[in-house]
């Protein structure tokens, strides 16, 4: 694994991309969803389905380096969004992103929201980073949140050592996944499903959203959550 600075993670995001640059899966996922888009783009590359974030930082890291990227401004995609909506959700310390599209990406400048997507960082109601869970309102149409047993653990590994140096250093960015993984909790204990969640050591686990209590998957594929986790 690549070393990081004592300093801020944030201030060296080259180091950060260089660290946590691994194929999700041994495929490419982005061409088994693209499949099911009308518009023939990946839903996490379309900006009509996921508008990407960046930290403040990163944004002017890749403003600096790049031509991919530019502030979003809510006129991408002829459905529109709910711009204001989509600002008030978005933590102070990160800005709302487009790029050029999938046809155009650079990979070495990919956002970290990209290469981290359909997954972020769970923490526990005790405050423990515990694995990764998936963004679960994609869970209808990302490839990869269908197919879990795909992910590599080159690239769980790169992951959770990302996560470890940004939340030893960066105690906004835990406070805000924190709040992120109670909000998961919430929609999981209405439906009164178990959370799937992909163990920082390795290996698929289901925790409880109410006790919090976590039970090993054993024997079989892990199964991924249907189409109700669109419901809020």
């Amino acid at each position: 694994m690549k070393k990081f600075s004592l300093k801020s993670p944030l201030a060296d995001i080259r180091a950060l991309y260089d660290a946590f640059d691994a194929p999700l899966t041994a495929l490419d996922c982005g061409q088994m969803c693209a499949l099911h888009n009308p518009s023939g783009k990946p839903f996490c590359c379309d900006i009509c389905h996921a508008v990407p974030a960046a930290y403040q930082q990163e944004w002017n890291f890749l403003r600096e380096k790049t031509d991919l990227w530019h502030s979003w401004r809510g006129d991408e995609c002829k459905a529109g969004a709910d711009a204001e909506k989509l600002r008030d959700e978005t933590p102070d310390n990160m800005v709302l992103l487009a790029c050029l599209g999938p046809q155009a990406c650079q990979r070495m400048y990919r956002a970290l929201s990209c290469r981290q997507f359909p997954f972020f960082p769970y923490v526990t109601a005790d405050f423990r980073f515990v694995g990764l869970a998936f963004e679960w309102e994609f869970a209808p149409v990302c490839w990869v949140i269908q197919n879990p047993d795909a992910v590599t653990d080159v690239y769980r590994q790169q992951f959770v050592a990302l996560h470890d140096r940004l939340f030893a250093l960066e105690q906004e960015i835990f406070e805000s996944y924190a709040i992120h993984s109670a909000r998961m909790r919430e929609v999981y204990a209405a439906h009164r499903r178990r959370i799937l969640l992909l163990h920082r050591a390795g290996g698929w686990r289901l925790i409880s959203p109410g006790s919090g209590r976590m039970a090993m998957m054993r024997g079989g594929k892990c199964v991924a959550p249907g189409s109700w986790t669109k419901s809020r």
